[in-house]
């Protein structure tokens, strides 16, 4: 039997590897807003309350509010977190709004590939490889893009108005690793000896950039 076991694991692997969120194996599933996921998905409503409204988002009518954040920026994500109907789909979307000189800092999307597409203004758009290669254009509307998942990227508003791009995923939950926060608020924190050794800078230099974290 383990020998069995071992087998079907072994003829498994290369289609396992190359997975993302798992097939629905109905027509839909509405996520319970309050309930824990269970693997990748959240438990289903019963069908008998889902309503037409399940299956609609209006989260992106709005432009975002890029005055409060550090880097001019608002990013409004449409996954199952914030759309329920989303849930065993394994797709999502954000709404990426940037203010003159505004950036969606570095990042990454761990259980995700991206593709993106500019509204509005000019944006420069760049990942850098596992290769340390870095890939870059500047975008105007109507021109697409795309991040393979799980790269370090960002996108900053290069152009003289305000832009606006929209962004998806294969994923209902792609989850993002903002390289700036994952380092410098996490709590509790990363020693700053782990820090000052990893950037080759003083302790003091460390305590400055953590102390813009909050």
């Amino acid at each position: 039997m383990a020998a069995i076991l071992f087998l079907v694991v072994l003829l498994l692997a290369p289609f396992l590897s190359h997975a993302s969120d798992p097939d629905p194996l109905m027509d839909f599933c509405i996520a319970e807003p309050d309930s824990s996921p269970s693997f990748a998905s959240f438990p289903c409503k019963p069908a008998s309350n889902v309503t037409s409204e399940d299956f609609f988002f209006n989260g992106f009518m709005n432009e975002g509010d890029t005055s409060s954040s550090p880097y001019r920026s608002k990013v409004t994500p449409g996954n199952v977190l914030t759309f329920p109907g989303l849930n065993t789909l394994g797709i999502s979307m954000n709404r990426v709004d940037l203010a003159i000189n505004g950036m969606n800092p570095p990042h990454s999307h761990p259980r995700s590939s991206e593709v993106g597409v500019v509204i509005s203004g000019k944006v420069l758009v760049g990942f850098v490889t596992t290769g340390n290669v870095y890939y870059s254009k500047v975008l105007i509307p109507g021109q697409m893009f795309v991040i393979p998942r799980g790269l370090v990227h960002f996108q900053k508003n290069v152009g003289e108005t305000k832009a606006l791009v929209f962004t998806a995923f294969n994923s209902q939950n792609p989850g993002v690793v903002i390289l700036a926060t994952t380092l410098f608020a996490t709590k509790p924190p990363i020693p700053d000896d782990v820090l000052s050794q990893n950037f080759q800078v003083d302790s003091n230099v460390i305590h400055e950039i953590e102390s813009k974290f909050g």
